[in-house]
């Protein structure tokens, strides 16, 4: 059905040719100066012109199809952008360049964010593109961020630095694929990852929703993350150092620095630490007395430490003949996480914890127009070395309060799993990652562009144990797996731009091996011989998107997807620190993905704007890779867990959003998501009834009053808040049975609030954060409570 959509809309396409006009002006300084020698670049997505100005001012350019287009000028390090539209005739577009204020310039990065999710959106996708700009000078994650957007739901087992899973849309854990520059996260290491990664490195935040653009050539069954980095040719630094609640603190350095001759050098340091001890309270957390008495009590979590740090560095050349960029990287990072409990609330663990290592190099390579204009080639090599290691050695039981469990004669009682939560261990995986991702892009004129994309992925795992014989550890397993994706797209513009669409085809590969050394009898003797596994695994699939604009400010969007998602590194092979055992024999997810969108919008009155779009949305998944056994409620024997394959599920759900502003001062944005995923199969016993441990109703409300010159001239005094609910969802599948309340997780009402002031001179800004303020108790996976009541403060400088 959605191959034969695809072709049947794409069958009754017409191309229109449009008319060519010119687009010229003059360009003067805050002081209505003419300015000569400017350089002017006209960008309409993937091509472009460049001209300079005169010795009056002047500009044009010739032979340009109707459209909308970007009008970007810059000398040296300054840079402005605008957005212009061509209807039918020749465009006069006179406009004033600031050589001195600090202004454009963030109005610029406002004006690339916007730009960025206009095309997106006119290309047809359901897609989420978040700004890191406002959050970067307050106390907020990355992973907050991301939880404020519609459609998506950070699922997180505690506080900072905790373990973490995406579910948008109702597809969630490694259905929701994660890259970094359009590199899938997991090839840069353990501990690169959106913990540690702070809101002013990034430049902004892609989400996709269910169909998933070919340049992401990754497998993914129910969405898209790309977190895209900053990659400023301007001179900058921006310092940051955090202080608040759970003895935290955050500090961030980025600088990045631009010669005339072309040479560039990026680089930034961050360090977060957190005791994590919030309080905790609710059905699990008790003491046990000695006479065997549970006596209930409200805890402060006493092994949940966690501290990271890295960097991150590139030297290279922008803006040459040759290339537009060429940058040589090199990232480090370490992360130290204690672990306190299982994957439930169950019993608290003492002494054990993980530690990460990451070294990273890279290479990048971008030329705009190579050999011929509207050829464009863009690639990224890594390579990654990866060291984690998690120990568990501590042999005894405790308790909620931190404390020894003795037995009535006051002896301190073994635990019963040998350690904390197994046998005692001190596990070591160690990984190597090669990760190519390779884009060549050709626009044959403004109504149809190409694309082809290729990710190439090695990776090699070995694990042991310290506590294991050289014997005992000669029978640890290695293995390695390897993917081929490509992907093939295709672009059309029509009817004067306001047919979008985008086709495209997707080819995934996989191969998995691994190596278990066994023990055989051979001649009367025990000797080692490896038994070989394999597993090779290709799939097809393909979809579409497309946008209409139907009038002014009223945009259709659809877009569909077969899409499928190959099991992952640790879904096959396991991972200890996450409590995950393996599963070599999984098999891939498949989905047929729909979206159906509506836009209205943005809408001017004076200096009223708003906007409002909807999106309804299907998600039909076969082989869906579960990571618990969803009708176990024996919680004690749940501490870890393997993937396993359920039948057929179908999500079926809404997203609605609307944003509202008033001159540059407030900002109002809410947002909701609803839906209903259940298991499809008629032959299943819990057939049509919910997927447990789903939030499958959330909102979230954002308010924000900017006070201008309120404190000194130039001053601007930021006040905000924010209201996030989550309605009640059960952490197990019971079918129709009665009393089972007990395992629901809590309707929640967090809200949130701050106020930031930015000093006159622009550079410096203070904020301070109040999160959950009224102090409720916030869940989420299977039913973990998160930090309650926390205030922060942050100091911010940037020149």
């Amino acid at each position: 059905m959605l191959k034969k959509s695809v072709f049947t809309f794409f069958f009754f396409l017409t191309v229109i040719v449009n008319a060519q006009h010119s687009v010229s002006g003059v360009i003067h300084d805050e002081n209505n100066q003419l300015l000569k020698n400017l350089d002017v670049e006209l960008i309409l997505t993937n091509s472009s012109k460049k001209t300079k100005t005169n010795k009056n001012g002047e500009y044009q350019f010739s032979d340009i199809g109707n459209g909308e287009y970007q009008l970007k000028i810059y000398k040296e390090e300054k840079e402005e952008v605008y957005f212009i539209k061509v209807e039918d005739k020749d465009l006069i577009y006179n406009t004033a360049f600031n050589l001195s204020s600090h202004i454009g310039l963030n109005e610029v990065n406002i004006k690339k964010l916007r730009s960025v999710k206009s095309e997106l959106e006119k290309k047809g996708f359901a897609v989420n593109v978040i700004e890191t700009k406002e959050a970067s000078v307050r106390n907020t994650q990355t992973l907050e961020l991301l939880d404020q957007s519609v459609g998506v739901r950070i699922r997180q087992n505690g506080g900072l630095g905790s373990e973490y899973q995406f579910n948008i849309n109702g597809m969630s854990g490694n259905s929701i694929r994660i890259f970094i520059d359009g590199i899938p996260m997991a090839s840069y290491g353990s501990a690169f990852n959106l913990n540690n990664i702070p809101t002013s490195m990034i430049e902004r935040v892609e989400v996709f929703k269910g169909v998933v653009p070919g340049y992401l050539a990754n497998d993914a069954l129910g969405g898209a993350v790309n977190i895209v980095l900053k990659e400023s040719a301007k001179n900058s630094l921006n310092a940051s150092i955090s202080y608040g609640s759970f003895n935290t603190t955050q500090a961030n350095f980025s600088g990045n620095y631009r010669a005339k001759s072309g040479f560039t050098i990026n680089t930034s340091m961050y360090y977060n630490y957190s005791d994590n001890d919030y309080k905790v309270w609710g059905r699990s957390i008790f003491e046990t007395l000695p006479n065997g008495v549970i006596n209930p009590i409200k805890a402060r979590r006493f092994n949940d430490k966690f501290y990271s740090y890295g960097s991150a560095t590139e030297i290279g050349v922008t803006k040459k003949k040759w290339a537009d960029r060429f940058m040589v990287g090199y990232n480090n990072a370490y992360e130290y996480k204690e672990i306190q409990h299982g994957q439930f609330m169950v019993r608290p663990y003492k002494d054990r914890f993980r530690t990460r290592n990451t070294n990273v190099a890279s290479v990048t390579y971008k030329k705009n127009n190579l050999f011929t204009r509207g050829l464009d080639l863009n690639i990224k090599s890594i390579y990654s070395n990866d060291k984690q290691v998690t120990s568990d050695t501590n042999l005894f039981a405790y308790g909620w309060n931190g404390q020894q469990i003795l037995d009535r004669f006051g002896n301190p009682v073994r635990s019963a799993y040998g350690a904390q939560q197994g046998a005692a261990s001190i596990r070591h995986i160690n990984r190597d990652f090669i990760n190519t991702n390779s884009s060549l892009s050709y626009r044959l004129n403004k109504n149809h562009s190409f694309s082809f994309n290729h990710l190439f992925t090695y990776q090699e795992r070995k694990d042991n144990d310290e506590l294991l014989s050289v014997v005992e550890n000669k029978y640890r397993e290695s293995s390695n797996f390897t993917k081929n994706n490509f992907a093939l797209s295709y672009e059309l513009s029509a009817f004067e731009d306001k047919l979008k669409t985008s086709l495209f085809g997707k080819h995934y590969g996989q191969n998995i091996e691994r190596t278990r050394p066994v023990a055989r009898v051979v001649d009367g003797q025990t000797v080692s011989v490896n038994q070989y596994d394999n597993s090779n695994i290709s799939e097809g699939g393909y979809g579409f998107a497309a946008s209409y604009l139907v009038a002014n400010s009223v945009m259709l969007m659809g877009s569909a997807e077969k899409a499928i998602r190959m099991p992952s590194e640790n879904e096959i092979f396991g991972d200890v620190s996450e409590n995950k055992l393996d599963n070599f024999y999984l098999k891939p997810e498949k989905s047929n993905n729909y979206n159906l969108g509506l836009k209205l919008g943005p809408y001017k009155i004076g200096n009223h704007k708003a906007d409002v779009s909807v999106n309804g949305f299907i998600r039909d998944t076969k082989d869906r890779i579960a990571n618990f056994n969803y009708s176990n409620t024996n919680l004690g024997l749940s501490e870890a867990y393997a993937s396993s394959n359920l039948a057929q599920t179908m999500v079926r759900g809404i997203d609605f959003e609307f944003n509202y502003s008033y001159s540059d001062k407030f900002k109002l944005l809410f947002n909701l998501s609803k839906f209903k995923s259940y298991m499809n199969d008629k032959s299943n016993t819990y057939y049509k009834d919910q997927l447990p441990n789903e939030p499958t109703f959330t909102m979230n409300t954002n308010a924000q009053y900017t006070f201008k010159n309120l404190i000194g001239k130039g001053s601007n005094f930021i006040v905000y808040y924010n209201y996030r609910f989550i309605d009640e969802f059960n952490s197990f599948m019971f079918g129709k049975l009665d009393g089972t309340n007990y395992f629901n997780v809590a309707q929640q009402n967090i809200q949130d609030a701050g106020i930031t002031y930015q000093f006159p001179n622009k550079h410096f800004i203070v904020s301070f954060d109040a999160k959950n303020m009224f102090d409720k108790q916030a869940f989420d996976n299977f039913g973990v409570q998160k930090p309650g009541r926390a205030f922060f403060i942050k100091l911010n400088y940037s020149l």
